[in-house]
């Protein structure tokens, strides 16, 4: 029987400044993410979700901003491909987005905007972010992403 799709929008703050591939680290980094499903007890059936570097964290829910459907709707849900009555599903707004997750307009240590001050982030410091997201939230493996 397939339930309600209720996404679980939430923020983490990193424990430790995030390493990134120019040297440089980022303190203070928050990751936005949204779930969906329940997890398991095992957490054996997290499926995770990644988006284009433009997009963002609302896979299958409505985008509180711009008021947009979730952009993979017809494939995560109830009975869809990426079945949350069977997954956990998340999905996590990149690090250097607009979303959520620590970027440009974030405030940087002397509390000030980072604006044209935000260090260059590659694919690999974003993957790195979510691992640390993942780590945080005491997921070990995943099940697919």
């Amino acid at each position: 029987m397939a339930t309600a799709l209720a996404p679980s929008g939430r923020s983490i703050l990193l424990p430790d400044p995030l390493p990134l591939d120019s040297g440089q680290s980022l303190a203070g980094v928050t990751i936005a993410y949204e779930t969906y499903g329940e997890l398991a007890q095992d957490r054996s059936n997290v499926v995770l979700v990644c988006h284009a570097t433009t997009g963002d964290q609302y896979v299958a829910s409505t985008n509180p901003v711009t008021g947009k459907p979730g952009w993979w709707n017809r494939m995560v849900g109830p009975g869809k491909p990426i079945d949350t009555d069977r997954f956990h599903v998340v999905c996590a707004n990149v690090i250097g987005g607009c979303m959520g997750s620590t970027g440009p307009s974030s405030p940087a240590e002397d509390g000030k905007p980072y604006v044209m001050r935000f260090p260059v982030i590659t694919i690999r410091d974003m993957v790195r972010a979510q691992v640390a997201l993942l780590t945080a939230l005491g997921i070990e493996r995943l099940y697919a992403v």
